[in-house]
């Protein structure tokens, strides 16, 4: 074997693959019906991430996805697990969907759409008469000229091709070369949406913190995070809640609440500091702290004339009849007695029971009363912020996306226009053509004859309009 004959061999086993691709391939992901199955299923699976809890516990989906009854007749926690939707946006088959679906989008633009601008960039002087009856629009006239149409055209903002060869003038305009971008950057937004998901989904995370008021705290308890997430977790940097407190109504209803918190560096400095609400969050190098959540921590007390107390307090299960903390207080140094002490919020209110369970007093805080022998002061209920912690390096890249989505559907709408004229003697050939708005183009193009010619009877004009 020869080396050309070796040459030519390897040659053709390096163009197999290659034929595949436009041949078999190529046609398969171009396909339009393809394209709005994988949308719907994108769709439909990402409406069943709203639906369903994401980044649960699994004692949660046996809770609320029983397998008897089972939702819908299959839907059981089982069943949520193994495919995955407790985490939807992060399992491999979604992220699938998600790449088959841009990739699909890049080959048609590849195929069909540069090449359609291609196209459109491309144009060709009509130098024949009668190439001017395959056009929508056509007139014959036996006024006007090229010059003056030329003058008419730059004053609608046409781009002007004009060229005079041997005793003909001839001329090529158009307009609206825009609206053929436009499909191109609808597709490069969407393909920008679907990276930024992804991104995102493989390197963002969701954390929840319950942190007392006056604590410093680093983000430790993530609760749902991507593979590659690692490096977005805060490692270098902490968060104070400098305090905590809510607003309530002249009624005892939760009217909104707050947050201080300071970013602090590693040698303890402020780096950034806001107080935060229901949406309006912290944000800090891609981070976001939430105001999702509240609670009760510790209650600060005095028995006598002893230091001060900061005593933990737990929720209590009502079997959803409200929410309630308590701790019990020894008032003596044996633990042989105390009482126990109850809060459902942060207004000071506090009752407290002996060890039969009878209520003894009410209280609020600053006020001190006798029991068990012992003169008992409440200082203090102290408050914990319930935060919801996210990372996603991928939203700059959809909200880029959604940016390029919503330039390219308005440039959709510009109309191409063309238009093609010949003057031989003393005739002037005319005609024009338009992708869409065809009677906004029609009116268009009577007014631009009207202008043309001197004579505005539209029986001097051979004017021709096809369906």
């Amino acid at each position: 074997m020869t080396l050309e004959d070796s040459a030519s061999k390897e040659l053709r086993w390096w163009s197999v693959p290659g034929q595949f691709l436009r041949q078999e391939l190529l046609p398969i992901l171009t396909n339009l019906r393809l394209a709005i199955a994988l949308l719907l299923l994108i769709a439909i699976f990402s409406a069943t991430g709203t639906v369903i809890e994401q980044g649960q516990s699994p004692g949660f989906y046996q809770a609320n996805y029983p397998e008897h009854p089972a939702l819908f007749g299959f839907l059981t926690w089982k069943v949520i697990q193994v495919v995955g939707l407790d985490h939807v946006y992060r399992t491999w088959w979604f992220l699938s969907l998600l790449i088959l679906f841009g990739t699909s989008l890049t080959a048609c633009s590849f195929t069909r759409q540069l090449p359609a601008l291609k196209a459109a960039r491309r144009w060709n002087y009509y130098k024949e008469p009668r190439q001017f009856q395959k056009l929508a629009l056509s007139a014959e006239l036996d006024t006007g000229s090229v010059e003056s149409l030329n003058q008419i055209l730059r004053n609608r903002r046409y781009k002007i091709f004009q060229e005079k060869q041997e005793k003909d003038d001839i001329l090529y305009a158009r307009k609206g070369i825009v609206g053929r971008i436009g499909p191109i950057i609808v597709h490069i937004g969407i393909v920008a949406i679907l990276l930024g998901g992804i991104w995102g989904a493989m390197t963002g995370f969701i954390a929840q913190e319950m942190v007392p008021s006056g604590n410093t705290f680093q983000v430790k308890n993530i609760i749902d995070a991507g593979p590659w997430a690692a490096n977005q977790v805060p490692k270098d940097w902490s968060v104070r809640v400098n305090r905590f407190w809510i607003d309530y109504t002249p009624s005892g209803e939760i009217d909104q609440f707050y947050s201080d918190m300071s970013v602090l560096d590693k040698q303890g400095q402020e780096v950034d500091h806001k107080k935060i609400f229901v949406n309006q969050p912290l944000r800090y190098h891609g981070v976001t702290f939430y105001q999702t959540d509240w609670g009760l921590s510790a209650v600060r007390v005095r028995i006598n004339n002893s230091p001060i107390f900061q005593l933990p307090m737990a929720p209590l299960n009502t079997n959803g009849k409200g929410r309630i903390w308590g701790t019990w207080i020894p008032t003596k140094p044996d633990l042989s007695a105390g009482v126990s002490l109850l809060a459902k919020d942060l207004q000071g209110m506090v009752l407290i029971y002996d060890a039969t369970g009878k209520l003894v007093n009410t209280v609020r805080a600053g006020m001190s009363i006798q029991v068990n022998g012992v003169t008992l002061k409440i200082l203090d209920v102290i408050g914990s912020t319930g935060l919801q912690i996210k990372a996603d390096p991928g939203i700059p890249i959809v909200y880029s996306g959604f940016a390029l989505l919503m330039l390219g559907v308005v440039m959709s709408y510009f109309s191409h226009s063309q238009i093609w004229a010949l003057q031989k003697g003393d005739r002037l050939y005319f005609g024009g053509k338009t992708n869409r708005a065809q009677v906004a183009f029609e009116q268009e193009v009577l007014d631009i004859l009207d202008r043309l010619t001197s004579q505005p009877k539209t029986e001097e004009k051979e004017i021709s309009i096809k369906a």
